[in-house]
């Protein structure tokens, strides 16, 4: 069969700062080849709808599976899916991947037949019996799978997460991923997973609380596969096993690879494992994101963060002293005034790290769906981007962007301004001699993409396709958000399907 696998378009936070592979639709794409399938795979990150549309009347494919991590893009993805149906009639149109397993009725319903199917859950468990029963029948059977006529059996989860290796071969434009300087950029998974359960992430309700690993022996094979120069390890939250950490470490020395690294972490992982980490410097750690969230105890308490403000503090004080570069994120609550932003801007003047911000936005699978989201203002899913408020603000909203954007430049200004130029120019000189304009235009990009205007403007579109609400019930036991709520297989035929990682990316 014929299959082609598609990413969405970028969101507005990845026109700047960072363009990631679609790691989790490489692994999905190598399951249905590993089934026997021909396959191909379009990222709308990096090609636009009109070779999208070139690429469907040549390739004329039998099936077309859309990677949806994000509720925002689900528009897209829909409108595209009924302009595939026209321009290929008979055409096997699904979804999967993270955010659209928790709305998958919904999103059937709002596709009104343009949508064949939702997959929920790790998307390479489905791929081969999908596949299988898009020809042979029996769809109703596969696991995971959502269609109009009901739900089939419970998500399939893999116990191991070493294969199927992501089909890197079927990127075009490979040199187009970046994050931050490291560009161009690969991406790599050493776990799946998160035992955490803070109230705004999904992570956790998605993988109904599991954590599992890589063996060392492949994480280091995949590694030297990779010609990237630099990598991105998008695990929720690296080296929580020291242990792992120090035999994929080992791994490394001893096969002598080399190169720049980008993970991201918590606090208290970073302060009890710290030797790991600093082993890891010495093989190429340059980067992390660490997840402060909040400055203060009651926020950290709201977000069930469970870490105190002063082990962020002594983070960064570690991650200084081990000479690795820290991205901070901070979530703004649209309850803040004026003065809560105003502290916010100086505490990101007062610290040397980049100080990223992230509007608090309650996503269905996360605790505050339940209990924020009858407070919508908006039920547009293009604005549920984390860069847009959907509840409401104490300040009116034009000036909460206002403060936002503000708050914004002010970070902004403090890595590329005056004081940091040469070493922001010697680095462009660089990535531009080797060919590579990702952080070039990433640096001219910020006032165009962060407005006020424009995202107050965004508020006022046309809405085609709204988010469901949630049941009106509080949560009462927290395994009523899981995706997957039965173990990982250990043995048999579920254990080492076709391909094995959830559609998830970055």
């Amino acid at each position: 069969m014929r299959v082609l696998f598609v990413h969405p378009s970028p969101l507005m936070y990845s026109e700047i700062f960072l363009r990631l592979e679609p790691l989790g639709l490489e692994r999905v794409a190598a399951a249905a080849r590993a089934a026997g399938h021909q396959v191909r795979v379009v990222d709308l990150q990096v090609l636009g709808h009109k070779e999208l549309r070139r690429i469907v009347h040549a390739f004329r494919p039998q099936a077309v599976g859309f990677g949806l991590n994000y509720l925002a893009n689900i528009p897209e993805a829909i409108d595209l899916a009924r302009a595939i149906k026209r321009a290929v009639p008979g055409c096997f149109v699904f979804f999967g991947g993270h955010s659209v397993s928790f709305v998958a009725d919904d999103v059937l319903r709002q596709a009104e037949g343009a949508v064949d199917a939702v997959v929920r859950g790790e998307g390479e468990p489905a791929m081969a019996p999908l596949l299988a029963a898009v020809t042979d029948g029996g769809l109703g059977q596969v696991p995971g799978v959502v269609t109009a006529d009901g739900h089939g059996p419970p998500p399939r989860m893999l116990h191991g997460i070493d294969e199927p290796r992501p089909a890197r071969d079927l990127m075009r434009h490979r040199r187009r991923y970046f994050i931050g300087e490291l560009d161009p950029c690969a991406s790599i998974e050493f776990t799946r997973g998160c035992p955490w359960d803070c109230s705004f992430c999904s992570a956790w309700t998605f993988y109904g609380r599991s954590y599992r690993k890589a063996s060392p022996e492949a994480a280091a094979a995949e590694l030297a596969s990779i010609a990237e120069p630099n990598v991105f390890v998008v695990d929720d939250v690296a080296f929580i096993r020291p242990e792992h950490g120090d035999a994929i470490a080992a791994e490394l020395e001893r096969r002598r690879i080399r190169k720049q690294y980008y993970l991201e972490t918590r606090a208290d992982v970073l302060l009890r494992n710290t030797e790991v980490f600093e082993r890891w410097t010495r093989l190429g750690l340059r980067y992390m994101f660490l997840g402060m969230e909040a400055l203060d105890a009651e926020g950290l308490d709201r977000f069930r963060k469970r870490v105190d403000p002063d082990d962020n503090l002594r983070a960064l004080e570690t991650a200084r002293r081990l000479g690795i570069n820290v991205a901070v994120n901070l979530i703004v609550d649209p309850a803040w005034d004026a003065e809560r932003f105003r502290l916010v801007r100086e505490f990101a003047l007062s610290v040397p790290e980049i100080v990223h911000l992230t509007v608090m936005t309650p996503y269905p699978g996360t605790e505050i769906w339940r209990t924020e989201s009858r407070r919508l203002t908006t039920r547009d899913y293009r604005l549920f981007d984390i860069q847009h408020a959907v509840v409401p603000t104490t300040l009116p909203l034009a000036r909460f962007y206002e403060e936002l954007v503000r708050t914004q430049s002010v970070i902004h200004r403090k890595h590329l301004g005056l004081r940091t130029a040469f070493g922001a120019a010697r680095i462009l000189a660089d990535r531009l001699a080797h060919g590579q304009t990702n952080f070039a235009r990433m640096l001219w990009k910020f006032h165009r993409v962060y407005n006020p205007r424009r995202q107050l403007a965004d508020h006022g579109r046309p809405v085609r396709y709204r988010l469901p609400l949630p049941p009106a019930a509080a949560v009462g036991d927290r395994r009523e958000l899981y995706i997957h709520t039965g173990p990982a297989p250990r043995s048999g035929p579920a254990a080492r399907p076709a391909g094995g990682a959830a559609d998830r990316t970055q």
